[in-house]
């Protein structure tokens, strides 16, 4: 059974809506949740929204992502600084890759052949090669690096850092930093958009202390705009922590389709949706929270999406709540409740055919 990988559903492609307008019913599809504060990866059918396996013995799982063929899964590791590849049926660890520091998140190239991995310890991009399963570069960086992504035409990694405020952007034809920009907050996770040939044409960029997201016009290097969430819904975050520690909004995604995108707010407890390409808003999905005698409410803390890839279902990962909500992207209501590690936060969608 041959295998397409998406990477965090974070970008728009004639790929992608290739793909999305041929028949899915005979495809497996696969959910990964990666479990922060545990040693395991939770994999749910997409079919039935239920756990069909789970991948143990990696401590502090960060990124996740697959081979093309989806043979293999990838992830990074935090406890033992390793970039682990783990037998897709098995879920067996096949090789523990030994990284220049701490990893955060990570990307697959298009083709496969590389996996580009966020350290932050010390600040850099490592390059693993994987045909060797062996880092074939170091690319030294400005500061500590959270989350990475590897455009759709494959030509650049886009990386952020929360410390040190900056997007960087490396050129993977030559393994170097081809532009750099910085913000007045800490970069968190990003969607790309692309043009119908694959090349980037927008990064939306959720920052520390902002609750909504910046557009990055990628031709001209720039930010160009910034969107704010709507002051209703809210009362959430306060209590979790998130408000304090300058995380209002975490986890954005572009809807296979290309025709929207979804996006995180800890302070709202939902996920809102904007049309693409007006960025205009279109509603939310409201999350679980919990609701104790004499307390504001508990919000669900959701810390990253991804898509299934007809684009009807979106899976939000609730990290307060040791679980997954499956939304109906059409309705914006959750049809499945499911119950992951402990804390989750990465996800990534794989589709075996």
């Amino acid at each position: 059974m041959a295998a397409i990988r998406f990477v965090n559903w974070g970008i728009s492609t004639s790929l992608l809506l290739g793909i999305a307008a041929q028949p899915v019913a005979a495809d497996t599809v696969r959910v990964y949740v990666t479990n922060s504060a545990g040693d395991s990866i939770h994999v749910i059918d997409a079919a039935t929204n239920k756990v069909v396996q789970v991948i143990r013995g990696i401590e502090a799982v960060h990124g996740v992502g697959f081979s093309p063929d989806g043979k293999r899964v990838y992830a990074s590791n935090e406890a033992d600084e390793t970039l682990d590849v783990i037998d897709q049926k098995s879920g067996k660890i096949l090789k523990k890759v030994p990284l220049s520091g701490r990893p955060n998140n990570l990307a697959v190239t298009p083709d496969g052949g590389r996996v580009v991995v966020a350290i932050t310890e010390p600040g850099a991009i490592d390059v693993i090669d994987t045909a060797s399963l062996a880092k074939r570069k170091q690319i030294p960086m400005n500061g500590r690096m959270h989350n990475t992504y590897v455009t759709a035409d494959g030509k650049y990694a886009v990386s952020g850092s929360v410390r040190h405020r900056l997007l960087n952007v490396v050129d993977l034809a030559t393994e170097e930093t081809a532009w750099e920009i910085t913000f007045d907050g800490g970069v968190r996770p990003m969607a790309i958009e692309s043009n119908a040939d694959g090349s980037p044409r927008r990064i939306f960029a959720q920052l520390s202390n902002f609750q909504g997201f910046a557009v990055v016009d990628f031709a001209a290097r720039k930010e160009v705009a910034r969107i704010r969430f709507p002051d209703q819904p809210n009362g959430y975050g306060v209590i979790e922590g998130r408000v304090a520690a300058g995380t209002p909004a975490h986890g954005i995604g572009i809807a296979p389709d290309g025709k929207t995108l979804w996006a995180n707010s800890h302070v709202a407890n939902a996920v809102f949706v904007y049309s693409l390409p007006g960025l205009e808003l279109v509603g939310y999905a409201t999350l679980p929270d919990l609701r104790l005698p004499g307390r504001a409410p508990i919000g669900a803390i959701p810390d990253w999406l991804t898509f299934a890839p007809d684009s009807k279902t979106v899976y939000v990962g609730n990290s307060a709540f040791n679980s997954v909500v499956a939304i109906d992207a059409q309705t914006r209501k959750a049809v499945a409740t499911i119950a992951v590690g402990q804390v989750p936060k990465r996800m990534n969608t794989l589709v075996l055919r």
